[in-house]
């Protein structure tokens, strides 16, 4: 008798349903849409990672909702958005993000935050800028030896708004401030505290002002005052809910070659934004998935520094940036734009366990006369289809590319497969092929409505 024979069972119980819905690229890919379109077969949908660094767009009836912090599914009344434990929270962000979706109509009833998600608070953005200013060497008019090697970060082209710091915090314990902790003063002003006796020696030396420790704990509390009633155990909450059989769906934000361990490490975010993350950021085991959708863009887009083999720097890649509107939701600076990285996406489908394909703005491609696409790489001169995720290797990546002819016809109008042009339909067909996992929607523009639903 083998020894998992031994292993003893349960009968099962009722279950809700779980989904998954992940980036495979750099981020951008388009999640908010899909998150939008699915969220009417789900019941709870759940951010599990990132901060105000991510943003989603969703356009419903050409009305366009820009969300960075609220999962894209409060945009649905009557579901359960929650803000999951692994999300680091920006309280001023968050509440500008609900008053201007209350301004337009939104019901916000619905939204829920851990009480152990970790708080961003105005130093850790401080402390990003300052780190940033750093690595590029121009603190303070004081200039830094550049080196070559890209392993060695010069700079990681953050967003500053603090995430980093704030999951640097979260793992040094000391300083870590949660959500609940905004509801205790004493508390909050113990751990700011801290904060300030840590960090105001590095601002000082730098010409930063020091944490004013009082004001910042002012500003927290009244976050906290008008939050509180959203503020719960979220881990409970979700068990009761799968208990009783609801449908809940968990939405990453950033992408998986973003993600601090399988991403293109230096230049990568500071969470698990794969699969991966869900159990740790949310407390739901990553066993209850039972489908994981990988979204991608039909080309490759990157924001920030680090190597990105496929990058183009021609009037090609200028007309993609323009047609996709390649500027960060969060940000507003430029995308980075480059071909289809079919290497890349076999990794990241791979790590994910990825069960669909949701492929997005195929519609940005019309009009491009010859699509070049990446199936292996060439690494000091030998041919593999492995993707290094470590940046030093990454950058010494050639691409090697299988040229395909492109499509003039618009496609934005296409509701099925067939309605499409017969080049735009290869195109997808060697995707599928490729990576090796079934389509399952492909977008044909910004609108909700503008989704073809495979099979």
């Amino acid at each position: 008798m083998s020894a998992i024979s031994n292993v003893p069972t349960r009968s099962a119980k009722p279950q809700g349903v779980c989904t998954g819905v992940v980036g495979l690229q750099w981020g951008d890919e388009g999640k908010g849409k899909i998150v939008d379109l699915l969220t009417a077969q789900h019941d709870v949908v759940v951010r599990y990672n990132g901060g105000a660094n991510a943003g989603h767009s969703v356009v419903i009836a050409g009305q366009r909702y820009a969300l960075h912090l609220i999962p894209a599914g409060i945009l649905s009344p009557g579901k359960l958005a929650v803000i999951g434990n692994g999300v680091v929270v920006d309280p001023e962000a968050l509440l500008k993000e609900l008053d201007t979706l209350i301004g337009k109509g939104v019901d916000v009833a619905g939204l829920v935050v851990s009480q152990n998600a970790h708080v961003v608070l105005p130093y850790h953005k401080e402390e990003d800028t300052l780190r940033e200013e750093l690595l590029k060497g121009e603190v303070a008019g004081a200039r830094l030896t550049r080196v070559s090697e890209p392993s060695i970060v010069t700079e990681i082209g953050t967003t500053r708004r603090g995430i980093g710091p704030c999951y640097a915090d979260k793992v040094q314990r000391a300083a870590g401030v949660r959500m609940a902790d905004l509801l205790r003063p004493e508390i909050l002003t113990a751990k700011i505290n801290i904060a300030a006796t840590l960090k105001n020696p590095v601002f000082a030396s730098r010409g930063t002002p020091s944490i004013n420790v009082s004001e910042v704990v002012e500003r927290a509390l009244a976050f906290g005052k008008r939050l509180a009633p959203m503020i719960r155990d979220t881990t409970y909450l979700l068990h009761e809910q799968l208990a009783a059989g609801k449908r809940v769906m968990f939405e990453g934000a950033n992408g998986t070659l973003l993600d601090v361990d399988h991403g293109t490490y230096p230049y990568v975010t500071g969470s698990s934004t794969a699969a991966g993350g869900i159990g740790p950021g949310s407390g739901v085991p990553t066993q209850r998935l039972s489908s994981l959708l990988g979204v991608m863009k039909a080309y490759s887009t990157r924001v920030g520094s680090g190597p990105m083999p496929t990058e183009l720097f021609d009037a090609v890649g200028d007309g993609i940036r323009q047609r996709g509107r390649e500027f960060g939701t969060t940000t507003g600076r430029p995308r980075r734009v480059g071909w289809l990285d079919l290497v890349a996406l076999k990794y990241t489908a791979m790590i994910n366990g990825a069960t669909g394909l949701s492929v997005m703005l195929l519609d940005v491609l019309s009009g491009v006369e010859k699509l070049q696409v990446c199936t292996a790489y060439l690494i000091d001169e030998r041919s593999t289809d492995r993707f290094p995720a470590d940046s030093f290797d990454l950058a010494k990546a050639k691409p090697v590319y299988t040229t395909l002819p492109g499509f003039v016809e618009p496609v934005t109008g296409a509701r099925t497969i067939s309605e499409l042009p017969a080049n735009a339909r290869s195109y997808l067909d060697m995707i599928e092929r490729t990576v090796g996992v079934p389509l399952a929607f492909v977008s044909v523009g910004p609108d909700r409505e503008q989704t073809i639903v495979v099979g």
